[in-house]
Formats: C-alpha cells, structure tokens, sequence
C-alpha cells in the first residue's frame, strides 16, 4: 500500500515545523493570496474600463498582471490546503501541471517584458511610424507569441517529465519547481539539452533583447530633447525595474535548486517562496506608482471611496 501511495504521490519535504506553524503558514499565505487577486484585479479593471488606457503598453501591463492572477492561483490555494493538512502531498500529474502552468507563465512574463521594450522602443525612437507598427494586429501577434510558445515548450518539458522514472518520492520544495527533476532515477540527455534550451528561448534570448531594446532607447533619448527624456524614463523605468526583480527572483530560485543540499531547511522555504510572492505581489505596485495614467486613475478611485461618518 505504501509503495502504490508513494508511487501516485509526491510529498513536500520543504516545509518547516508545518504541524507547529501551520495557522501561521495559512494565515499568511491566505492573506498574500488576496493582496495579489485584489492589486492585480485592479489594473486589469482600470486598463479595462477606461478608453485612454487601450494602447498597447497597457495592454501588455494588463497581460502581466493576468499572468500573476494565474501564477498564483496555481500555487497559493494548494499551498493553503497543504499547510493545514496531515501530510503535504501532491499527485504526480497534478504535480506536472502545476510545473507547466508556472513556469510557462513564468517564459511568459519575460515574452511580454521583451515585447513591453519593443513597443518603447518603437513609440520612442520611431514615433511618427508607431500608430501603423504597433497596431492591433501586432498586439495580438505579440500575446499570442508570448502564451504560446512557452505553453507548447512546458507542455513539451512536463510530458517528458511524466514519462520519466522516478525513484525518489519526496521533493525539497513546497510546489512543484525544478526540484522535481532531482526526483528521476536517471536524467535524460536529451531531456535536459531540451530544457536548456526553452531557457534560453523564454528566458536568457528575451533579457537580451530587452537590454539591447533599452540601450538604443537611452542612447536615443540622451540625444534628443528634454521632453523624449522624460517620457523614456516614466515609461521605461517601471518595465526595467518589473525585469531586473523578476530576471533576480528567478536566477535565485535557479541557484537555490542547485544548492538544496547545503543550504538550511529555512532557508530553502524562504527563497523558494519569495519567487512567488514579489513578482505577483510587486509588479502592480510599481505599474500602479510608476505608470502616471494608471496612477492617476488609482488615486481618482480611492477618492471617491467616501469614508464612512
């Protein structure tokens, strides 16, 4: 019985004293779920609802922000279920498809963040010609591209993990990250040439990009008047700064993988989780602070929430 039990399921070995903690644990992951639902819900209405924000730099802002709502609805509802749980476990294809479902949004995110620097660069060096480059038709193209493609390589990635053997049954994480590889009797070469290379096509090709995109956009700006510098910083600067903690977040959770072994258990559940806390939880608090049109329409809906006499 227990070898059929562990053969179907994968348990969590990441948690630390859950039997102790674990109200704490819900508590906050519950109450870190609904920050992120509530922040993010809310740029997507404003980009939704108001006409002037229908250009497609806030289209891209609203896709990122659909992504966190995703992101972490595959993660926090199970995270608030195991936590309060016995034993925290997971079976091997659900497990697979929350590996797909998060690490595709994840190639997403950097897809929609190069695209983010095309349209920037495109409105800022190429002005006159913007209206017909990035029109609707591009719009699409662009989203469909940044879904598509890291969905079919996940998809891709996830089947050949589920046809791997497994010999160990217990993964260091707390949701079903790349510690899951460690779990296979054998690593296939050809499994692991494959991911390297849905890393560079979702992940190191699209920061690459968007350095280049936002050197000649600088080299630009610096040349030109005072007013194009203003609009490079106000639009450009939300989106680096959305890449450089999200390019972070992903290389420390990287290198944690790498290092499981001679880290402290704590340690491992704290850098693990901050992946999927800062990014979802941050993004729309920079776009809703940096962004001047989405900032002003964030402001305009507090006010006319009256308090109550």
């Amino acid at each position: 019985m227990d070898a059929e039990f562990n053969g179907t399921f994968i348990t969590f070995g990441g948690y630390v004293d859950v039997d102790k903690y674990g109200y704490i644990y819900f508590v906050i992951f519950l109450t870190i779920y609904i920050l992120i639902l509530c922040s993010n819900c809310t740029i997507i209405c404003l980009i939704w609802i108001h006409r002037n924000l229908h250009e497609p730099m806030y289209i891209f802002i609203a896709a990122l922000s659909l992504n966190s709502l995703l992101f972490s609805s595959g993660i926090y509802p199970k995270l608030c279920i195991d936590v309060l749980s016995e034993k925290q476990t997971i079976s091997h294809s659900a497990c697979m498809f929350q590996y797909f479902v998060v690490h595709s949004l994840g190639g997403s995110d950097f897809l929609l963040l190069s695209a983010m620097a095309y349209d920037r660069y495109v409105s800022i060096c190429k002005p006159l010609q913007y209206p017909t480059i990035m029109g609707k038709r591009t719009v699409i193209v662009l989203l469909t591209l940044a879904w598509f493609i890291p969905a079919v390589e996940l998809a891709v990635a996830a089947l050949m993990n589920s046809k791997e053997k497994m010999c160990n049954f217990t993964a260091d994480g707390v949701w079903c990250n790349n510690s899951v590889h460690k779990l296979h009797c054998v690593k296939s070469q050809f499994f692991t040439v494959f991911v390297l290379f849905a890393t560079i096509t979702i992940g190191v090709a699209p920061v690459i990009f968007v350095i280049f995109t936002y050197i000649k956009i600088f080299i630009v700006a610096y040349h030109s008047c005072g007013e194009v510098r203003k609009k490079a910083t106000e639009t450009c600067l939300p989106h680096l700064i959305v890449l450089i903690c999200f390019t972070c977040f992903t290389v420390f959770d990287v290198m944690t993988d790498r290092l499981q072994s001679d880290l402290p258990k704590s340690v491992i559940l704290v850098t693990t989780l901050q992946v999927v806390v800062y990014s979802p939880l941050l993004n729309p608090i920079i776009y809703g602070v940096k962004m001047k049109e989405i900032s002003k329409h964030i402001k305009k809906l507090f006010c006319q929430v009256k308090p109550m006499k």
